[in-house]
């Protein structure tokens, strides 16, 4: 298994500012530093299991760096195409796991394009969808198995960060599974990379013309139109908020929790700080801390100025 199970914790001094419990699921905590070695973990172990000797993949950097990872655990070769916005770090962690990364577009779709080309020209590669596969969701479903051996009863809400929306609908499939079906579930995005909060306003599927956001893997312009598919038969609430308060956000939670995430975790984590309202009727709140393999304390501060 290429996951682990992570922490549930709280911060007493922030839960007594706010006058809630807030609960943060560590995924950052995993091997990989998201929660991408779920999902991706499972479909790569999947092709492994079908024989499959190479891997193509197609990353903002977070899933790239998680199939890298399955790969050297698994011995099968991993080739990555990455837009030009994937960070250096992002970029010098997948090639020390060993992969092949290729840089090509300005967002992840165009990446996801040439990725899809180089599979149409290789026999026996395995393409490993960063978020748009039924394994990937089942991967990310295992998150809420362990909230329920982690805490006694439901929360009021869930709090998740949505890029391509394959996180969420991972987790909704696990509430359904525990019986967690009425309970809300908060989808934040950032301003420049809210097609989710688009698609659900025109009742259809929105593709962004461009990500303008500094939230660079949230960059999907489109999401997973199962996605769409949830939102007829479960509460989600869409909440956008700006590159500032992710920003801010993932240095304040730096400071409460000694860890560094990454902006497009800080819009989640936002909810916490300077966005606390969108909490104001709930008691109990889950916090999904989906984490980031591309960034420091020091970007950060350089996001931030």
């Amino acid at each position: 298994m290429i996951h682990v199970e992570t922490p549930l914790l709280e911060n007493a001094q922030l839960n007594r500012q706010l006058g809630k419990q807030l609960l943060f699921k560590m995924e950052c905590y995993q091997p990989v530093g998201s929660f991408k070695a779920r999902g991706v973990g499972a479909l790569c172990e999947q092709a492994q299991r079908e024989g499959y000797t190479q891997l193509i993949t197609s990353s903002g950097g977070n899933a790239g760096f998680a199939a890298a990872y399955a790969g050297r655990k698994l011995g099968i070769g991993v080739t990555i195409v990455v837009p030009e916005k994937t960070t250096e770090m992002a970029k010098s962690r997948m090639q020390a796991e060993g992969a092949n990364v290729i840089v090509h577009g300005a967002a992840w779709d165009e990446a996801n394009e040439y990725a899809m080309q180089l599979l149409s020209e290789q026999d026996g590669a395995f393409f490993v969808h960063p978020f748009d596969h039924e394994i990937i969701w089942q991967g990310h479903s295992t998150l809420v198995d362990e909230l329920v051996t982690q805490m006694e009863g439901k929360p009021d809400a869930i709090v998740v960060a949505v890029g391509g929306g394959g996180l969420l609908v991972g987790v909704l499939e696990g509430m359904y599974h525990h019986g967690w079906s009425d309970v809300p579930v908060l989808a934040v995005e950032t301003q420049g990379a809210d097609s989710f909060a688009q698609s659900v306003a025109a009742g259809q599927l929105v593709t962004l013309p461009a990500i303008t956001s500094i939230a660079t893997t949230l960059g999907a312009r489109t999401v997973t139109p199962r996605l769409m598919d949830w939102t007829k038969q479960h509460d989600i609430r869409p909440v956008v908020v700006s590159d500032a308060d992710a920003v801010q956000a993932s240095l304040q939670f730096a400071d409460d929790m000694r860890v560094v995430t990454e902006p497009a975790c800080g819009a989640a984590l936002s909810l916490c700080y300077a966005n606390a309202r969108y909490l104001d009727e709930f008691e109990r709140a889950i916090m999904v801390v989906c984490g980031g393999a591309g960034v420091t304390y020091d970007a950060l501060l350089k996001l931030s100025e």
